[in-house]
Parts: structure tokens; sequence; C-alpha cells
């Protein structure tokens, strides 16, 4: 098995603590800041000018994670939903100014959905409707803008509901995200499948990967190997799929960045 290089998931004024390791090596890089109603508006020129201070000299590959507080892509109710639609396209300019080219939304999928799909009629037709009322204009701009949207699953239970939905776009603006410590933590919560079964269910639509560790109970965002989660077999997993994905750590505390990469390192799977 080939080590996988990984990056890191930081705030613009986070990146020099971590610069050395960065942009020697041309690793991937999720900015974090494009999230809430303030980062988008009164703060967004703030942002955009902070990122791109800290982004000087980079020449790994890019992604931001967008807005998700509060702004559900399957909201029910009608007026809601172009609200959503657009904070989505303001973060799209966000991810163009600061020259991203990915842009990480949370799932709407969760235990609820994968309990009740089936108890009543059209569940999953008019679920779907609603996230392309919301959805559809932001991939049509995600393609005009060469922007891959990448679905990061939160409660899901079953990985293969959050691919379907991604397919259903039937465009290369929309893709698959992984965040290793939300799959754990719904194995351990609602019975889903572990963590390597979530990338081997993405195959070639997995575009990006969070990989964070935890005990199973909260989602702590540990350094990997101070939880539960086997790397090996994640990293099995990873191995095989065609379309590297970025890779980034994403840790509570950014100091353990460092620690987490040694970690992975010590077993083999990264560089």
């Amino acid at each position: 098995m080939t080590p996988l290089k990984i990056g890191a998931c930081l705030a613009p004024h986070e990146i020099t603590d971590h610069r050395d390791w960065l942009f020697d090596a041309d690793r991937d890089i999720e900015l974090q800041g494009f999230s809430t109603h303030k980062d988008l508006t009164t703060e967004f020129e703030d942002r955009v000018a902070a990122a791109r201070e800290g982004l000087t000299g980079f020449n790994g590959r890019l992604g931001i994670h967008g807005p998700y507080e509060g702004l559900d892509m399957d909201s029910k109710d009608s007026e809601v939903r172009p609200i959503i639609t657009a904070r989505f396209i303001k973060a799209l300019e966000a991810s163009e100014r600061v020259g991203a080219r990915q842009m990480v939304l949370h799932s709407p999928y969760t235990r609820w959905y994968a309990w009740n799909r089936l108890n009543k009629p059209n569940y999953w037709e008019s679920k779907l409707a609603r996230i392309h009322d919301v959805m559809m204009p932001v991939v049509k701009a995600a393609e005009t803008a060469g922007i891959t949207l990448v679905i990061e699953n939160i409660f899901d239970v079953d990985p293969a509901s959050r691919r379907a939905m991604v397919d259903s776009f039937d465009s290369d603006a929309i893709a698959l995200s992984i965040d290793t410590g939300h799959a754990h933590l719904a194995r351990r919560m609602s019975g889903a499948p572990p963590v390597d079964y979530f990338v081997r269910d993405a195959g070639d639509q997995l575009q990006h990967v969070h990989l964070q560790d935890l005990d199973g109970h909260a989602d702590r965002h540990w350094a990997p190997g101070e939880g539960e989660i086997h790397w090996a077999e994640v990293f099995r997993a990873l191995s095989d799929c065609t379309s590297e994905p970025h890779l980034v750590l994403e840790l509570r505390r950014k100091s353990d960045i460092p620690t987490g990469f040694a970690y992975l390192k010590g077993l083999g799977l990264v560089e």
C-alpha cells in the first residue's frame, strides 16, 4: 500500500504555524472561516483578504468549508430554501476569490430518514425534490466556476442514500466527502457500517476526506490514534480509490496536527 499525502483544515491565521509542512510538500489545505452569517456578509472582504495573504506562495490543492449552521438543504420551508441557496452561492464566490477548487457542504440524510424512508409513500422522491430546489442553482454555479461541491456525511447511517442524491444531479460539480469521525460515530450510535465501508461505497465519487478520530461517544475531532478508528483499513480503502480525494486532518486542537500526522506516518499510511 503506497502512503498517501495528507494536509489539514485551518483558518487563515493558523496556516503560519504549519506553513513549512504544508507548503514544502504542496499538501491539501481546507480553509475554515467561511461558514457563518458574518463570515459571508459583514466580514466577507476581511475573510477573503486574510485567506489570500495566508496562502501566498501555496501551490497545493485548496478547498473551503462552506456554511452549514441552520442551512439544511432539505428545508421544508419554501420561503427559507432560497435563502439557503443564496448563502451557498455566496460561499462559492468566496471559493473563487481565494482560488479554492472544492467546497464542503453538509449532508441532509439522517438516522430518521434511514429508518423511515419506506414508511411513507414517495418519501425519497419528496426529499430529493426539496434538495434539488435548493441545490440545483448551486450546482450550476459550481459548474460555471469550475468548483466541486463535496457533500460530507454528518448524521448519515446509510452511505448509499447520499451517493444516490449526488448521482441524481448528473454533474461533475457535485461529489462525496467523508468525515471519518462522523462515520464511526454513526456506527456506534445508529448501527451504520464501519468507516472503510463508507469509503468503498463512495468509490470514485469520493473527492474529499476529513481525517479525525474519536471515542464513539461524541464528535471529538481528536488526532488519529487517540480514538477507536481502525486506520489501516480506512487507508486500504482509500488506496483503492482512483479519484485522488483531498485528505485533510480536521482536528479540534490544531496543535495536534503534527501528532496525528506522525501517528499515521508511523503506521506507513501517509507521507
